[in-house]
C-alpha cells in the first residue's frame, strides 16, 4: 500500500496522519460534533488527500460513545428468561457514591416496557431446563413489535454463555417476523457469566449499532462519491481494527476508539528510545487518558463502564479523568477551585478561541500564564485572544480575591493533580511502581502537563514522539487488525485443567480465524491468550496471561505458579500451594500487523530560541522558547517551551530535553 490515511475524531479536534510514498503529512481541524463526518471529511481536505488514490482509511471516532452519553441511541427492545423481567434495573448492590445521599442507579437504556420475557430455561451447565416455548415467543415478540416502534431486538436469556441454542432460534423467529430488524444476542458480543454485565454489554451494543452503522455508511458513501475504493477500517476499543463492516456484528466494541490508537501509537513509537515500560498520557481537549504499558504491551481490561453501565468487552485499560485543554474551571458551593468534567468541546470552545465562549478553561489557563504562546498555536495557524482568555478568569479572581494569573496557575496545578492520581489508578492500586516507567505524552495539551505530572508521582524521564499532537491518528495507522473472543466455563485447577485450556484455547482461535477470513483479512500471524482465574469462593478472577510457546506444554504445576504470581502482583498476597482454584473465563486474540509505517525523519537545525516570560508555580520565569528542529542532542536545560508544531511542550526548571536519533524529544530529570 502507497497511500494510507488515519482519520481520528476527537471532541475539539479531527485528527489526520496521511502516509503517501513514504511521505508524512498530518492536518487537524475543528471537530464537528452534529456531525463528526463533516469534521473529518475537512480533515482529509486539508491534509490533501486524494481520495481515489487512497489505498487504506483507517477511521476512529466518538460516535459509539456520544450516542450513550447523550441518550441519542436506537429505541431497542430486550428479551429475557421468564421471570428476569428487571435484570437492568436491579443491576449490583454497590453504589458508585456511597456517601451521596441522592444516588440513583445508572439508567438503562432499555425500558421496563420494554422488556420481554421468553418462556425457557437454560442451566448453568447448558442442559435444557425448560424448553424454549417458540409460540408464546413468536407471540410476545408480534405484539412488541405491532405495539412499538425498535431499531434493534437484544437478546439476553439466562447462562446462554453455556449454551446458546435458545438465543439463536429467537434470532431466527425473529429474521421470519421482521427480516429488517436488527438482532443483538448476548452470545455473540459478550458470552460470559454475570448475567447483569452481559445484559447490560448486549443492549448498549444494540443501543449504539444502528447509530454506528449507519455513520459509517454515511460517511462510507461520501467517500465513495470522491473516489475512494481501498479498504475502511474502524478502530476497536481493544487497540485493534476491524473492517467497518465487522461493526454491523457488534458495534459497542468500537467504544473508546480514539484513545486506544492514541494508546498504540504512543508505545510503537516510543519504544524506538529503547525504554521498556511506559505510561502514556493523552490530553485532548475534553479529557485525560491514562495507560500502563508493561514492556511495551498496553494492558488489556475485561470490562469497562460508560455511563455507569458495564461493558463486558476487552479494551486497553485506561483510566480518564475530566481534565482537558477545554475542561472548564469553577468553583463549587462550598467555594473550592474544580476543574471539570464539563468541557467548552468544540462548540463554543475555550474563551481564547474566539468563537463565543465565555467561561475559562484549562487550554485559557495556559494562554494566561504564557506556557502556550498565542502567536504559535498550531504553528500559527489559528489566532488565539489572550484577553479573552484572561477576562474568563477574571469572574473566579474576584471571588478568591486573587490575580487572573494566579488562578490560572492554580488550575493547572489541579489539573495535573487530578491527572496523577488517574495515574496512580493504573499503576499503584494494580501493583505496578509507577517509578520503573516513562512517560510518554501526546494529544494538544499532553505534553505541557506531561513534565509536571511526572514529578509527582517520582518518574525520571518523559518521551514526546513526532507528530504528539495528532498521535492518535498515527496510531490508526499502526495498529494491528486484532480480534478477541471469550468463553466462560468454570473448571477447577486440577490434572484435567490444561487440556480443558488447549481445548477451549483451539476453539477460540478457530473463531478468530473464521472471522477474519469472513472480513477477506489474511489469517492472524500471533495470538494471546488469558485466563481468569480465582481461589474457589472468591468472587473476582485475576488474569493469568499465556503465551503461543507456554500452551502446548501447559500442566496444572505451570498454571497454578502463574496464578499464585498474578494474585499476589495483584493482592500483594497469595495462598499455600495446592489451595482449591479454578479458572472461570477464557480469552484469546489473534491481530495482524498492518505495512510497515515509515520512520518519522529527524530534522536538525540550528537553535532558533527566543527569550519569553511564563508564569507557572507561583513564579514568574524567562524561558527560551525553540522549535523541536533546534533541540540538541547533548540537552538543553528548562525552563523551556517546544514549539512542535500541532502541540507545546513545557521543560520546567530541573529537567533537561534533547531530541535522540528516532525523533523522539527525551526529557529527563537533573541530577
Amino acid at each position: 500500500m502507497t497511500a494510507r490515511a488515519g482519520v481520528e475524531v476527537g471532541g475539539t479536534f479531527t485528527d489526520l496522519v496521511y502516509v503517501k510514498d513514504g511521505v508524512i503529512t498530518v492536518a487537524k481541524a475543528p471537530s464537528t460534533p452534529s456531525s463528526p463526518d463533516i469534521g473529518a471529511r475537512n480533515a482529509l481536505a486539508k491534509g490533501g488527500v486524494d481520495l481515489a488514490g487512497l489505498d487504506e482509511l483507517a477511521h476512529g471516532s466518538t460516535v459509539a460513545t456520544n450516542a450513550i452519553l447523550e441518550r441519542k441511541g436506537a429505541r431497542v427492545a430486550l428479551l429475557v428468561t421468564e421471570g428476569f423481567r428487571d435484570l437492568l434495573l436491579l443491576q449490583r448492590h454497590q453504589r458508585q457514591q456511597i456517601y451521596d445521599l441522592h444516588y440513583e442507579k445508572p439508567v438503562p437504556v432499555v425500558r421496563r416496557r420494554d422488556t420481554v420475557e421468553i418462556i425457557e430455561r437454560i442451566g448453568p451447565d447448558g442442559s435444557i431446563a425448560c424448553p424454549l416455548d417458540e409460540d408464546a415467543a413468536r407471540a410476545a415478540i408480534q405484539e412488541l413489535l405491532a405495539s412499538r416502534e425498535f431499531d434493534a431486538v437484544a437478546i439476553c436469556l439466562l447462562n446462554s454463555f453455556a449454551n446458546p441454542a435458545h438465543e439463536a432460534r429467537l434470532v431466527e423467529i425473529l429474521g421470519e417476523l421482521a427480516p429488517d430488524m436488527q438482532a443483538a444476542p448476548s452470545y455473540k458480543i459478550a458470552r460470559e457469566f454475570r448475567e447483569f454485565e452481559r445484559a447490560s454489554t448486549t443492549t448498549l451494543s444494540a443501543y449504539v449499532q444502528p447509530v454506528v452503522g449507519r455513520y459509517l455508511d454515511r460517511f462510507e458513501a461520501s467517500l465513495s462519491e470522491d473516489g475512494f475504493t481501498g479498504a475502511f477500517s474502524v478502530m476497536q476499543s481493544n487497540g485493534g481494527r476491524m473492517p467497518a463492516a465487522a461493526m454491523a456484528e457488534n458495534a459497542i466494541t468500537a467504544l473508546f476508539s480514539g484513545p486506544a490508537a492514541g494508546v498504540v501509537g504512543a508505545v510503537r513509537q516510543a519504544a524506538r528510545s529503547g525504554f521498556k515500560n511506559f505510561i502514556t498520557l493523552d490530553v485532548g481537549g475534553t479529557s485525560t487518558d491514562v495507560c500502563l504499558a508493561p514492556d511495551g504491551r498496553p494492558a488489556l481490561a475485561p470490562m469497562t463502564e460508560i455511563d455507569g453501565l458495564p461493558v463486558k468487552t476487552p479494551v486497553i485499560d485506561m483510566a480518564t479523568v475530566g481534565a482537558g485543554g477545554g475542561s472548564l474551571v469553577w468553583a463549587d458551593d462550598g467555594g473550592m477551585l474544580r476543574v471539570g468534567p464539563e468541557s467548552a468541546g468544540a462548540d463554543p470552545g475555550p474563551a481564547c478561541y474566539g468563537k463565543g465562549g465565555r467561561a475559562p478553561t484549562i487550554t485559557d489557563a495556559h494562554v494566561v500564564r504564557g506556557t502556550m504562546q498565542a502567536a504559535a498555536f498550531l504553528g500559527g495557524e489559528m489566532d488565539l485572544d489572550a484577553a479573552a482568555a484572561a477576562a474568563a478568569f477574571q469572574p473566579l479572581a474576584d471571588r478568591f480575591g486573587k490575580t487572573p494569573l494566579e488562578i490560572a496557575d492554580a488550575a493547572i496545578q489541579l489539573a495535573e493533580s487530578n491527572i496523577a492520581r488517574a495515574i496512580q489508578r493504573v499503576s499503584t492500586e494494580r501493583g505496578r511502581d509507577p517509578r520503573d516507567y516513562a512517560m510518554v505524552a501526546f494529544g494538544g495539551a499532553g505534553p505541557m502537563h506531561a513534565v509536571r505530572v511526572a514529578e509527582e508521582i517520582g518518574l525520571s524521564a518523559v518521551i514526546i514522539p513526532p507528530f504528539a499532537g495528532v498521535l492518535s491518528a498515527l496510531g490508526l495507522l499502526v495498529a494491528d487488525y486484532a480480534r478477541f473472543a471469550a468463553l466462560t466455563d468454570r473448571q477447577p485447577l486440577d490434572a484435567k485443567a490444561a487440556d480443558v485450556v488447549r481445548g477451549h484455547m483451539t476453539n477460540l482461535e478457530a473463531d478468530i480465524r473464521r472471522h477474519f477470513a469472513d472480513h477477506g483479512l489474511a489469517a492472524p500471524s500471533r495470538f494471546q491468550y488469558t485466563l481468569d482465574m480465582r481461589y474457589r469462593g472468591q468472587a473476582f478472577e485475576a488474569s493469568v496471561e499465556l503465551s503461543a510457546d507456554e500452551l502446548p506444554g501447559l500442566n496444572q504445576a505451570a498454571l497454578e505458579e502463574k496464578f499464585r504470581a498474578a494474585h499476589t502482583q495483584l493482592y500483594a498476597f497469595a495462598k499455600a500451594p495446592g489451595e482449591p482454584a479454578e479458572i472461570v473465563a477464557y480469552r484469546a486474540g489473534g491481530s495482524l500487523p498492518p505495512p510497515a509505517f515509515p520512520e518519522s525523519p529527524v530534522t536538525r537545525a540550528e537553535a532558533d530560541a527566543t527569550a519569553i516570560s511564563l508564569y507557572e508555580r507561583g513564579g514568574q520565569h524567562t524561558a527560551q522558547m525553540l522549535s523541536r528542529a533546534g533541540l540538541s542532542t547533548d540537552g538543553d536545560a528548562g525552563p523551556l517551551l517546544i514549539d512542535d508544531g500541532l502541540a507545546t511542550v513545557y521543560v520546567p526548571p530541573g529537567w533537561t530535553a534533547s531530541l535522540d536519533t528516532s525523533g523522539n524529544i527525551v526529557i529527563r530529570k537533573e541530577g
